[in-house]
């Protein structure tokens, strides 16, 4: 039963791939190296016979973890990724007015915007989910963006019967989420069937272990004895810990993360 529903959820994923691949171009793929963007370049590969055939890109904040960097040195060469580094704007930058985790996390956003003014891309894929975050539940498989980056999801096409909408005004682009209809719980059962390399922090240790990476200036490690993946998919099933526990902008202003999205966070 696990196997024939993971297997529904990777043809689903890869479908929605290759229909962003064989429509909407420029593309390229945000990689924040975390374990459902590694799940989501793990099926990429697949669904392209073992090639990425589009840019992989880190949005560098230079506040990433060692064991991040350590782990995308390692695995670009493996998987012969075209990776572009977006190194982001500084803080100083940022709206003065959000609290200050939530400014640290707006680099990213500005460092998205860049990339995309600079080099014109019309579909970006991200390996967000609908469980992941509330406001993350009204989003589309293909999202558009405006202009400026924003997001109106009281204004989003419908998609019925995997038909999507990728047709975007010039300078605007979609934003592209083939892993929605996954669960935190189906990213590692699919982990552990598929022999998935992962950083090495989701793994716990002196009781303490990293259930979401992000910078390391914004992000904490939870209190946690799961030291192996068969022990995350056993504490997932009990835990009702959010996701998010560990990511200090979720503990700002109760609407931090939706006015991030609104103006363009992933």
């Amino acid at each position: 039963m696990t196997s024939d529903h993971l297997r529904q959820l990777e043809q689903r994923t890869i479908y929605i791939l290759r229909e962003a691949y064989s429509r909407v171009k420029p593309l390229g793929m945000l990689w924040s190296i975390g374990k459902d963007s590694n799940a989501l370049l793990w099926m990429a590969r697949k669904a392209f016979f073992g090639n990425v055939p589009f840019p992989v890109i880190q949005l560098d904040t230079d506040m990433e973890l060692p064991e991040v960097y350590a782990f995308r040195d390692r695995i670009v060469p493996e998987w012969n990724l075209r990776l572009q580094v977006e190194h982001c704007p500084p803080e100083a930058e940022m709206d003065q007015t959000l609290p200050p985790a939530t400014r640290a996390a707006a680099r990213k956003t500005e460092g998205l915007k860049n990339l995309i003014r600079r080099q014109g891309y019309r579909g970006i894929l991200l390996g967000i989910r609908r469980d992941e975050q509330s406001t993350r539940a009204k989003e589309r498989v293909f999202s558009p963006r405006g202009i400026d980056g924003a997001w109106d999801f009281r204004d989003q096409p419908p998609e019925f019967w995997d038909q999507y909408k990728t047709d975007v005004p010039d300078g605007a682009h979609l934003r592209i989420h083939p892993l929605l209809h996954w669960t935190e719980l189906d990213i590692w059962l699919y982990t552990r069937q598929e022999g998935i390399p992962i950083v090495p922090l989701y793994l716990a240790r002196d009781g303490k272990r990293y259930r979401s990476l992000g910078e390391k200036n914004i992000t904490f490690p939870i209190d946690s004895n799961a030291s192996s993946i068969d022990e995350i998919i056993a504490e997932l099933e009990t835990t009702r810990m959010p996701e998010r526990a560990g990511r200090a902008m979720d503990h700002e202003a109760e609407d931090s993360f939706e006015r991030l999205r609104t103006t363009g966070y992933m």
